[in-house]
């Protein structure tokens, strides 16, 4: 079983930026979709990024587009989540998830979080 690591959550200043880190403990077939959510307390999961096919393609939020980039460090094993122009409504709790394959009709990868099987344990970010 693939286990997801979530690292790098952090309190920072509005504008500022940070990197989130999720470890991959094995590389196989169940993360070719890997996606980015959060969650604020009361709110409901958000989906805000994900990528597939190697990283060929991405999806994004409105809420984070522009400011936020996902990513893979292949050599690492890892998926990464690089975040900047952080403003306080950022602040939730930052989950990774993997599925085989977690794509929507359009052949994008899906920020539905029903359609991923995996998931970490989550790294708080909380921005003031």
């Amino acid at each position: 079983q693939v286990q997801l690591v979530e690292s790098g959550g952090a309190s920072v200043q509005a504008g500022g930026s940070l990197t989130l880190s999720c470890a991959i403990s094995e590389r196989s077939r169940n993360t070719s979709s890997m996606a980015w959510f959060r969650q604020a307390p009361g709110e409901e999961r958000e989906g805000i990024t994900a990528i597939w096919s190697a990283g060929i393609r991405v999806s994004y939020a409105d809420s984070v587009k522009d400011r936020f980039t996902i990513s893979r460090d292949t050599a690492k094993n890892s998926l990464l989540l690089q975040m900047s122009s952080l403003k306080p409504e950022d602040t939730a709790m930052y989950y990774c998830a993997a599925d085989p394959r977690a794509v929507a009709d359009s052949g994008l990868p899906t920020l539905r979080s029903e359609w991923y099987r995996i998931w970490g344990q989550g790294t708080q970010v909380t921005v003031s």
